[in-house]
């Protein structure tokens, strides 16, 4: 079983397979969308387009932007808190529910230390 401080000492990096823009803060994490059917559809003259567009609000964007396969859960926590103060409690619970799920959910980022 994991200690809360094994937790903190995660580290993730963004999936190499993800694209994603960032425009003033703000990510924007682009899904290709290029399966058979869609494709298919295309053929067809449907409007499909080749990305789905999912943008991070300000929180989520400043988490994402600090993934960079060095800094642990903790220190991200730390520059979560430095911006936005108490607005980013509960910290550590808020972060970790927002990790796992771009992580095990969404495949945006993955873990490179256990």
């Amino acid at each position: 079983m994991k200690t809360n401080e094994d937790i903190l000492n995660i580290v993730f990096k963004i999936n190499d397979k993800i694209d994603y823009e960032v425009n003033e803060g703000v990510v924007t994490i682009l899904e290709k969308q290029d399966h058979k059917i869609q494709q298919f559809f295309r053929k067809l003259k449907f409007k499909i387009p080749m990305y789905k567009k999912t943008e991070l609000d300000e929180y989520g964007s400043f988490v994402f932007s600090n993934i960079d396969g060095k800094k642990t859960v903790k220190e991200i926590g730390k520059e979560l808190e430095l911006k936005y103060g108490e607005k980013s409690h509960p910290l550590y619970e808020r972060l970790l529910i927002f990790l796992n799920h771009i992580d095990a959910n969404c495949n945006y980022i993955e873990k490179i230390n256990n």
